[in-house]
Formats: C-alpha cells, sequence, structure tokens
C-alpha cells in the first residue's frame, strides 16, 4: 500500500506515561508542558499505557486509581480532548493484538540487547516474560497509528529504534505497512533532578522524602521538599553547573518564575540558601497550583473524565484497527 493516502497535514506523535508513582514537576515541564504546547502544530495522541505497569507487579486497586490519576492530570495540565487523542493502552485491543504478531518478526537477540532489561533485570533471581517482550508492545503502541514522532528521554531511545527496525523488517517482507519513526528528545525541562540528589534525574518511582516534588503535593509537602534539598558548603547564589545541588534549584526557579538568568542572580544576591528554597517553594506552589484545582475539579466529576476517555478510545480505534486489519490480510490472517 501507497502512504500517499496517510498522508496528514501535521506530523503525528504519539506518546505515553506508564499510570505507576507520581508525577513530579520534572514529569509537567519536560513532558506534559512540551505536549500541550504541541497541540497547534502536532496530530497529537497520547496515550496512558497501563499494559507497561504490569511488567512488574502491581496492587490491582491502586493500578485502577493510578489511571484515572493520570487521565486527570493529562487534562489539566492542558492536553485538550478536542485536539488531541486521549486514551487507555488496554481499552484498546489491537495493541496487543499487534504486539503478538511483532513478536513473530523480531528475533530474540534484539530483545536481549535492551538496556532497560539488563538493568530492571539485574541481580534479580526472575523477571516477568513481559518485561523482557514490553519493547514488541511499545512498538506496537507507535506503529499502529502511523507514528511520525515519539518524544521520549534519552533512556528510551534504544526502544523507538527498535520499533523502526522491527517496521523495516516487515516492510522489507510485505512491501510499505509501517512509517519510520523518529525518537524526538526535549530540550527544555528534560533533566530536573533529584532533590536529594542532584546527579541523578527527579524519578516518579522514587518514594524517598525529600527526593521530588509530585504534581499533586500539597503546600506543606512543597516547601519540606526544598526546604530539604541538597546544596553546597558555599554561599553566593549563582548558576554554576559545578554546584549541582544549587544549579538544579535555580533552574526549577528560572523555569516557574519565568525570570532571566541575571535577573535571579541580582534577586538573590544578598540572600542565603534558605530564603532561596522559601522562595524558589512558593513559586512552584504559584505555578502548580491551577492544575492541582483543574485536577480536584475533575476528580469530582467522574462522568466528565469517562467520557473524555471513552471518545479518546474511539478515535484511537479507528486509526488503529484499519492499521491492524491491514496487517493481518498481508500476513494471511484476514
Amino acid at each position: 500500500m501507497s502512504f500517499d493516502r496517510l498522508k496528514i497535514s501535521k506530523k503525528r506523535v504519539f506518546s505515553g506515561i506508564q499510570p505507576s508513582g507520581n508525577l513530579h514537576i520534572g514529569n509537567f515541564v519536560g513532558v506534559l508542558k512540551q505536549w500541550v504546547a504541541s497541540q497547534e502544530e502536532k496530530d497529537n495522541i497520547f496515550c496512558i499505557v497501563d499494559l507497561h505497569a504490569i511488567t512488574v507487579p502491581q496492587d490491582p486497586k491502586e493500578l485502577k486509581g493510578k489511571i484515572r490519576e493520570l487521565a486527570g492530570l493529562y487534562v489539566a495540565a492542558g492536553i485538550d480532548f478536542q485536539k488531541s487523542i486521549i486514551f487507555v493502552q488496554s481499552h484498546i485491543p489491537a495493541h496487543t493484538e499487534l504486539a503478538w504478531i511483532l513478536n513473530c518478526y523480531t528475533p530474540i537477540g534484539w530483545m536481549l540487547k535492551m538496556t532497560q532489561f539488563k538493568e530492571k533485570s539485574e541481580n534479580k533471581e526472575s523477571v516477568s516474560t513481559g518485561l523482557l517482550d514490553y519493547p514488541a508492545l511499545m512498538a506496537a503502541d507507535i506503529l499502529l497509528y502511523d507514528t511520525d514522532e515519539v518524544p521520549v528521554g534519552e533512556d528510551q531511545k534504544q526502544h523507538v529504534e527498535l520499533a523502526r527496525n522491527i517496521a523495516q523488517r516487515f516492510n522489507n517482507i510485505y512491501g510499505p505497512t509501517f512509517k519510520l519513526p523518529e525518537a524526538v528528545v526535549p530540550k527544555v525541562g528534560a533533566r530536573i533532578m533529584g532533590l536529594d540528589d542532584p546527579t541523578v534525574k527527579m524519578s516518579k518511582s522514587n518514594f524517598k522524602l525529600g527526593h521530588a516534588v509530585h504534581l499533586l503535593d500539597s503546600p506543606e509537602q512543597i516547601r519540606a521538599a526544598f526546604a530539604r534539598a541538597t546544596t553546597d558548603s558555599l554561599t553566593e547564589i549563582r548558576f554554576d553547573q559545578s554546584r549541582p545541588g544549587l544549579y538544579n534549584l535555580l533552574e526549577i526557579y528560572e523555569i516557574f518564575s519565568g525570570l532571566t538568568r541575571p535577573e535571579i542572580e541580582s534577586k538573590f544576591a544578598d540572600k542565603n540558601y534558605s530564603q532561596l528554597k522559601e522562595e524558589l517553594a512558593e513559586v512552584v506552589i504559584a505555578g502548580l497550583k491551577p492544575l492541582q484545582d483543574k485536577y480536584h475539579q475533575l476528580m469530582g466529576d467522574p462522568g466528565t473524565l469517562e467520557k473524555i476517555l471513552a471518545e479518546g478510545a474511539e478515535k484511537a480505534r479507528q486509526i488503529a484497527e484499519p492499521k491492524l486489519r491491514e496487517v493481518k490480510n498481508k500476513i494471511g490472517l484476514g
């Protein structure tokens, strides 16, 4: 099939987040705000990848709650369900069906080379087959929608490359079927670091007290997190990458205040770390308030959120199911 009839006026983007852990300010700045900003210029599909979450054990009740929480945060952050598709991965069976088909065209050696599998399985007595195999599901997620771009962190680029390799292998056998997606690493706010350890990226799966500021934290929790933040024994407040703790705090202040670096350095020229942390907490609290207010409004009206997800699933289904039928016909299952 020619791709001519698949051409769209905007580049199509597919991206998703697992409903596990707690979204933090790094996710807000590096992911959600980037998604919101791209809605006018891109054809966006934003998924809640719940099937990926179960590659490690999950409490069923907690997982169900996290799926709803994440959907609410998508909308509260500014993702417009009339401009972008928002849906839950497990609501579209085509994802798992295509994943199985792609498994049958993917050498196991490709899976064994995946860095994240090596890291997550290291020193474990037993890991699930799903942990090894989930890159095939990720490939299905992407390829079902004729995706042009996949926004990812550096640690996920390898998975997009695998999706490209699988697509190319299938296309070589059966002719043009899948677009070859490109990984896109956001440049702004993608590296907010842990408050307790500014040498590691802030993580939504790190529950250590004082590691992160989460999007639904109370003002008291936010103030406490910044009060504990790692700095150094010096006193001058300025942007200096050789001082990672202070540099991380100043970057967060820069992002949430909208001030320039010279303005920030001038503002804190005669102040100490405690004052910086106090003022930083307040600008972050103010910056998160609109999102938190919208989120709590949505959670108080569950019918609205269910309607958004149902409509999103229907829109996604209209794209995914024809692609799956095309694949099945080509391999003799039609």
